[in-house]
């Protein structure tokens, strides 16, 4: 079922002691001084940055922004967000300057996982198609890949590295060791705009169907095991 055509793979050509040696060079600096230097070390035609503008996505936005403005950011369009996230795209899209590009899951196979209500039974499957396929469509072309994942979100994040290389692309989590506290003392400091929703209790901001308050990524799949959407994993 959904099976897709074959795409071209840029493939970065870089060896396990080369992004060892990446991550010592890049273990020292500030989360801007990494995206300073990435763009120093890569074509930024290679980079690729994804943002969900969940709770805090200003913070990755902010600090890319201030370094360039030249730097595209893909949005995965899933059809099931909430409106305070549109909104809030659209208000840091605009603080920013951001270059934003939407990306979205097949019309019909989009429409399918409406009609099944598929998120209720099989939320792998519903993210498998909403969000991991649309953007591996687009992953393809580019060797390193933003994101702002951090350490004390998860455990399965607790075990990344600032630079690792997952499938075909290289991944690069400019915050990764960045705590709870700088987090939101930047945010307090810079002043950036929360998502709506976290002054209601939502701290981790997915799909309207498999999201509720909680702490942390507490609410993400309520009742499930699931705690990645697979995009990062």
């Amino acid at each position: 079922m959904f099976e897709s055509a074959p795409v071209h793979k840029v493939v970065p050509n870089i060896s396990e002691a080369e992004i060892k040696a990446l991550n010592k060079k890049y273990q020292p600096l500030t989360a801007r001084e990494r995206i300073k230097m990435l763009y120093e070390d890569f074509n930024m035609a290679d980079v690729m940055l994804t943002s969900s503008f969940a709770a805090t996505s200003a913070f990755l936005l902010k600090l890319i922004s201030d370094v360039t403005k030249k730097q595209d950011v893909f949005f995965i369009d899933t059809g099931y967000h909430f409106e305070d996230t549109l909104t809030y795209k659209e208000a840091l899209t605009e603080r920013y300057g951001l270059n934003v590009k939407s990306i979205r899951a097949i019309k019909e196979e989009h429409e399918f996982t409406t009609k099944d209500e598929t998120w209720s039974k099989n939320p792998d499957f519903c993210c498998s198609i909403n969000k991991v396929k649309p953007l591996d469509l687009i992953k393809n072309n580019y060797k390193v890949w933003i994101s702002g994942l951090m350490k004390w979100q998860s455990d399965h994040r607790a075990t990344l590295d600032i630079f690792e290389l997952r499938g075909d692309i290289l991944k690069f989590y400019p915050l990764l060791d960045v705590s709870k506290a700088a987090r939101d003392a930047y945010i307090e400091t810079h002043n950036l705009p929360f998502h709506p929703l976290v002054a209601k209790g939502y701290n981790s901001i997915g799909c309207k169907h498999c999201t509720i308050p909680g702490e942390d990524r507490d609410g993400r799949w309520n009742n499930n095991p699931k705690t990645e959407c697979g995009l990062h994993l």
